[in-house]
């Protein structure tokens, strides 16, 4: 209770003594290319083989003569929206820009660069982790919709040039029985899961003590921490949500 405690309170410090809005308004903008550029390329070869895969997959297992071959592309195009896309990216992005950032804040924390920043008068919590959360908040949500798109179009790929679907099945299939408020419900998701990543992992980098060794176990519980937030968070917004 204690580090939750201490959690809510850090994050009540990055709303605290801030600098002007020019300053955050470049700082958000360098974390935007560090967190969500980046990570493009991870991203599109995951969702694009993980598409190709739940294809094949769910081919193999539907073989009864009375489902349409179309319901194949109308799983994968569900599986994607509602939980491949959003989760399983977010879980990817968890190891690549929570070790990152925890890292980072981590490495600053035992040379006293945040001390150094501290002694000239700078919320050092809201100049170094603001931006990045309100980054990782901005750009995890394209990056679903990127991941979402591939992986449709892995599953496309994937099931055509295998033989399992037809392109007129497969495109048959991802527009039957659509359901508009399925895109919205993935979207939120990586809004709040960016947060709980990017705070997460900032908050084990921020309070690190030690030296080079307590930075790698800071970066490791960043990830841990953040997958475990991740899989309530989907628990619950599922449960809300839908």
């Amino acid at each position: 209770m204690s580090v939750i405690g201490k959690y809510f309170i850090f994050l009540g410090s990055l709303f605290g003594k801030g600098e002007k809005l020019s300053v955050y308004w470049r700082r958000f903008m360098e974390e935007c290319v560090g967190i969500g550029v980046s990570s493009i390329f991870i991203v599109a070869i995951v969702s694009t083989f993980i598409g190709a895969v739940s294809c094949i997959q769910t081919a193999y297992n539907l073989v009864s003569p009375i489902i349409p071959v179309s319901t194949v592309a109308l799983i994968v195009r569900d599986m994607e929206i509602l939980e491949l896309a959003p989760t399983i990216t977010c879980i990817v992005l968890s190891g690549k820009v929570g070790s990152n950032i925890a890292s980072e804040l981590g490495t600053m924390r035992i040379t006293e660069q945040i001390d150094a920043l501290e002694v000239m008068g700078i919320n050092s919590s809201s100049y170094l982790v603001l931006p990045k959360v309100l980054a990782a908040m901005f750009t995890f949500p394209m990056l679903v919709i990127f991941s979402a798109f591939l992986g449709i179009l892995g599953g496309y790929m994937a099931g055509t040039l295998t033989g399992v679907i037809t392109e007129r099945d497969y495109l048959y299939g991802i527009r039957d029985s659509f359901v508009p408020y399925n895109i919205f419900f993935m979207c939120v998701k990586p809004f709040v899961f960016g947060f709980l990543i990017a705070s997460i992992s900032s908050f084990q980098g921020f309070f690190t003590k030690g030296g080079a060794l307590e930075v790698g176990k800071a970066s490791t519980q960043a990830v841990t921490n953040s997958c475990i937030a991740i899989l309530i968070a989907d628990y619950l917004l599922a449960q809300l949500l839908l």
